[in-house]
């Protein structure tokens, strides 16, 4: 799709447009900016020539936005984030300046179809999952809302690696993201930031021999340039500012060693420097990688303060403002080290006094959680931390001391003590990061009710009896202009067409619509819509993968990280379990069902990537035999990405949210599914207690343990293989993975992954496995009404609305941030 795509013997004469006219503005752009004309444009060329002729009409709202920011001299928010998921830019940023019919019919009088080279626009892989995901819609969100922001990021050269699927097999390859540039960008090289790693610390006295503070002296130094994005809001409104961090060498090239033919270490800056802004997560499975990654952290931490001080500082007198004028959001523990980077800056390079700058840097930060997983709070090896970070070393050690006189004088134990210290002493003693974001920051939330409930109980609960009034929740949410206007076209024109224009700026009004969830003469256009969309699907795994699927089935689809927490294993043991009933009972009515994963697993998780093996090894055997009759398939999708999942959420039938109740903090995905009028299927964990309480008892299919019932199990002894010698269908399923069934190649190939399961079943896949089939069948007979199922659907469309990032910004600006929204 790279090449011409208006071949000349179509066009031989480029084409024409009334002068001042968009299509004449997108000739004039592909001339003068792109040093093309219509004839040899590619399609990569018009992609180029549409983004610059719409992004001068967003530039003139972008300055307009800041000025009206400096005049007001308000509080700024600034929202620092090691992901940001924004995927594909054109379709969102053309929607919100109200633009994307306007440039359509543009580029079709020039003989140039939007959506094919809307299909060229790279989908950004600075982003992970989830968290990203939610950071790019908390940044559209806010800039609608008209809350003044700046994310900041790292621009990742290569980001989340490209997922192929080789044998089976994940392979990670570089994502280039960046090879036909970036059009949305600015190079901000003048916003450049000089950032130190190692070195040591001197004690500075004053003339009369008393301490008078610190020097850090960095032995290596690098520039963080600036790379700002803008982020448009609904119908214009605001254009907030994504700024991206990368790393240049201070001394790209040492002369002296290259010219006397030391050609490699002439460079060693200059990789090092680039190797920063390379990757995102780089595998930290060993000391070089975990070395990595905090200096990530610090880079993009250290010079995004740098340039919140330096803003702050051009409009205010001194450093005493701060808490009044900037909200610093820490999305995760990633960006925590910026609260000892804070502190260093106060104390060193603008005088204050411990207590007034500790006073400071709690009331500026605040700090989202999203784990209950321990392991996943990071925390890093003080010899590591110490040797990169010597200064940052001292000022968390001081801060601990501190931390830890007031939890004695609060009348703390020993035990309490040891758990909120900066410090862990378990083994290797190690900086907490978690530990550290909770200290510095006035507000910590969670991102569900049962979440934030957990944190009380569980990672935080000793910090919850220090600061009883810290912990809050704030429910996450989706940014519909993504997920519903943009991703689902028809489906929006339908609910236009039923109930007007006002959900579109109020998407709360979006539950006018559930009164026609009775509606026969409705539920068969809203049917229509879904079945366009999974046709649409089908396409794209026929083109992707050769194989073809019938889309009247059941897609049944779970699209997310894959993570033994959130158990894709579960799912595939259930597939496994179908197939062996449906041929051992044919004369059964069974519903044809399409089981869809997609996901990537870190390159160092053994048993994720385990996990993407057997769910292609299963597919493999069950696509192919034809005793099945085609009632069941198994689809990996591979490289599952925004743009992809903007394919997949609006074609889902069943929405797949089975995490072990307690261990998903909120999700994102099931909201998505939902709101386009897919049935979710799952555990009362993380948002999905909450998306119980708005769609409706009937309109989710519920299974499982709860959380409380999970905490109980561990705590007075749980048997696995009890568990799987009680349940035929289970014992049957993992048995026929045991043996080879599914690798013939390789008998013993998933004998670890499986034969964990007996042992200790962390996830609780054994004893949730009967509720969980049980469940799969309530969905097969609520799916043979097709007008009940129908009605379900409209139910949750109807009902999802409350579950949008404006409102959840709205909540942030309000009850943290403290600035009008």
């Amino acid at each position: 799709m790279s090449g011409q795509i208006l071949p000349k013997k179509h066009h031989p004469i480029a084409p024409q447009a009334a002068p001042g006219t968009l299509a004449d503005e997108i000739l004039k752009a592909l001339m003068f900016r792109v040093g093309k004309n219509a004839n040899v444009a590619t399609g990569h060329d018009w992609l180029n020539a549409s983004i610059k002729v719409v992004r001068d009409r967003i530039v003139t709202s972008w300055i307009d936005s800041t000025e009206r920011t400096y005049k007001a001299g308000g509080k700024r928010v600034y929202y620092l984030s090691l992901e940001f998921l924004i995927g594909r830019l054109m379709r969102d940023a053309f929607s919100n300046m109200g633009m994307l019919e306007e440039v359509r019919e543009a580029l079709a009088s020039l003989g140039v179809d939007l959506d094919v080279i809307a299909e060229l626009e790279p989908d950004a892989a600075l982003g992970n999952g989830g968290l990203g995901r939610l950071a790019a819609c908390f940044m559209e969100s806010m800039a609608t809302v008209d809350v003044p922001a700046h994310g900041y990021g790292i621009r990742y050269v290569h980001g989340l690696f490209r997922q192929e699927i080789h044998d089976g097999n994940q392979v990670e390859l570089p994502e280039t993201w960046l090879e036909h540039g970036n059009p949305w960008d600015f190079d901000r090289r003048e916003r450049a930031y000089e950032i130190g790693f190692g070195g040591t610390v001197e004690a500075q006295t004053n003339e009369l021999g008393q301490p008078s503070g610190n020097i850090w002296r960095p032995q290596e130094r690098v520039l963080a340039t600036a790379y700002d994005t803008p982020v448009v809001g609904w119908r214009g409104k605001r254009v907030n500012t994504l700024r991206l961090w990368s790393a240049i060498p201070i001394d790209p090239i040492l002369l002296d060693a290259f010219n006397a033919g030391d050609h490699i270490g002439a460079l060693k800056e200059s990789n090092k420097a680039e190797a920063l802004t390379r990757v995102l997560y780089p595998a930290d499975s060993h000391l070089a990688g975990q070395e990595l990654r905090l200096r990530q952290e610090y880079f993009f931490s250290a010079a995004s303060l740098q340039d919140i001080i330096n803003r702050h500082l051009g409009e205010y007198e001194d450093l005493t403002s701060l808490p009044d004028k900037a909200a610093i959001h820490l999305n995760d523990t990633h960006p925590a080290v910026a609260v000892a980077e804070l502190m260093r800056l106060l104390l060193d390079s603008h005088g204050f006094q411990f207590e007034a700058a500790w006073d400071i840097t709690r009331r500026t930060f605040g700090y989202t959680n999203h784990t209950l997983l321990p392991e996943a709070l990071e925390s890093w090896p003080i010899h590591v931390f110490e040797q990169l970070l010597p200064r940052h070393m001292q000022i968390v050690y001081a801060i601990n001391a501190e931390l830890l006189r007031e939890a004695r004088d609060k009348g703390l134990d020993d035990g309490q003590i040891r758990n909120i210290s900066l410090i862990g002493e378990d083994g290797e003693r190690r900086v907490r990061m978690g530990n550290l974001a909770f200290a510095g920051s006035h507000s910590i939330n969670g991102v569900s009710a049962l979440h934030t409930d957990l944190m009380k109980q569980t990672v935080f609960s000793d910090f919850h009896q220090l600061y009883p009034n810290r912990i809050n929740n704030k429910t996450n949410g989706i940014t519909q202009r993504r997920w519903l206007f943009q991703c689902n076209p028809a489906l929006t024109s339908l609910i236009r067409e039923t109930i007007g224009d006002r959900f579109m700026d109020d998407i709360e009004a979006l539950q006018e619509l559930d009164r026609f969830a009775d509606d026969a003469s409705f539920r068969e256009k809203f049917a229509a819509v879904k079945r366009a969309n999974k046709e649409r699907l089908t396409r794209v795994v026929s083109e992707r993968m050769g194989l073809n699927l019938d889309p009247s089935a059941l897609f049944d689809i779970q699209v997310k990280r894959i993570h033994e927490y959130k158990r894709q294993l579960l799912n595939i043991i259930e597939a496994v379990a179908l197939y062996d009933q449906i041929r051992s009972h044919p004369e059964r009515d069974w519903v044809p069902r399409v089981k869809f994963f997609g996901g990537k697993a870190a390159p160092s998780y053994f048993n994720a990537k385990k996990i993407i093996k057997l769910a292609n090894d299963v597919g493999r055997v069950i696509n192919n035999d034809p005793a099945v009759r085609g009632l069941l398939k198994v689809v990996f999708i591979p490289n599952y990405n925004v743009s992809l999942a903007e394919v997949m959420m609006p074609a889902a039938d069943l929405s797949e949210q089975i995490s072990t109740a307690g261990m998903e903090a909120s999700g994102t995905g099931n909201m998505k599914f939902a709101l386009n009028g897919a049935l979710t299927i799952g555990t009362l964990d993380g948002a999905n207690v909450e998306m119980k309480e708005h769609v409706g008892d009937d309109n989710i299919v519920i299974f499982g343990l709860t959380a409380a019932e999970v905490k109980d199990a561990r705590t007075n002894g749980y048997n696995p293989r009890e568990a799987i010698e009680n349940s035929p269908e289970l014992s049957q399923a993992l048995s026929a993975i045991l043996s080879g069934v599914f690798s013939h190649d390789e008998p013993e190939r998933y004998r670890g992954l499986i034969g964990g399961l007996y042992e200790h079943d962390t996830f609780m896949c054994a004893a949730d496995f009967d509720s969980y089939a049980d469940a799969q069948r309530r969905v097969d007979d609520l799916w043979r009404d097709s007008a009940d199922w129908n009605r379900r659907a409209v139910h949750n469309t109807a009902r999802m609305g409350w579950f949008s990032s404006d409102r959840t910004i709205r909540q942030y600006a309000g009850e943290i941030w403290d600035v009008p929204a």
